[in-house]
């Protein structure tokens, strides 16, 4: 709790994935991946209840004997498929812990996949809120470096490269490009009440949190396992 705010963290990891299989419970420079999120939540001097949404008791047990986090039940088989939305996970679980009396001022979205957060992040994310509570939440994002959208080409019909912006803007030098920030999974901080009335993290109303350019990696395939580890053994990262 922070100024009187209850804040909810959910935790979603999903059993399958096409990208790299059993990626959530991979093993990542000496634990699960899913252990460095799990971990800096529970650093946190803020978050009232830790909520890991999963579909697969493998998973599930990898959180209780790595943890020591419970997940008393597991995800239904309808908010476990490819298309299932972050929304509609976000929005089962906030239901769910109000059908028990739990109720939370604000969610905090920890994706596993970005396990490359700071001690002080979540607690700076949801201070940050806090302390504007005329906004509807954080969002923390990361500055695009090489792969710049006015940069970015797309293939023709005919089969050539063919520039994806339109403002076809001429920029000789990357120093000459507008700064622009992609919202990387650090973190996604919203007030309970604004995401289910208007069911989405992104409203007019969401400040960013900038990230380091090092915490920008997420992991979809095995080539992400092998940087993020890299940068983990560099940084000499620690829970």
């Amino acid at each position: 709790m922070y100024k009187g705010k209850r804040i909810l963290a959910i935790i979603p990891a999903r059993g399958g994935s096409k990208g790299l299989a059993r990626k959530n419970i991979r093993e990542l420079y000496g634990h699960p991946l899913i252990y460095w999120t799990i971990e800096r939540a529970k650093q946190s001097k803020y978050i009232d209840y830790i909520f890991v949404s999963t579909d697969s008791q493998e998973i599930a047990d990898v959180c209780q004997i790595e943890c020591a986090i419970t997940v008393d039940e597991l995800r239904p088989e309808n908010l476990a498929q490819d298309d299932t939305s972050s929304t509609d996970v976000i929005k089962y679980t906030i239901e769910k812990m109000e059908s028990v009396g739990e109720r939370f001022n604000y969610m905090i979205l920890l994706e596993p996949t970005s396990p490359l957060r700071k001690e002080s992040d979540i607690d700076s994310i949801i201070k940050l809120a806090c302390d504007n509570p005329i906004e509807d939440g954080v969002i923390s994002c990361g500055e695009i470096h090489m792969e710049h959208p006015i940069a970015a080409k797309m293939i023709d019909d005919n089969g050539h490269l063919t520039p994806y912006n339109e403002k076809r803007l001429k920029v000789y030098q990357r120093q000459q490009m507008d700064k622009v920030y992609f919202p990387y999974g650090v973190a996604y901080l919203i007030k309970i009440d604004v995401f289910m009335k208007e069911l989405q993290l992104y409203t007019n109303k969401i400040l960013p949190y900038v990230i380091e350019r090092w915490q920008g990696y997420e992991v979809d395939d095995i080539y992400d396992m092998l940087c993020i580890e890299a940068v983990m053994k560099h940084e000499r990262f620690r829970i």
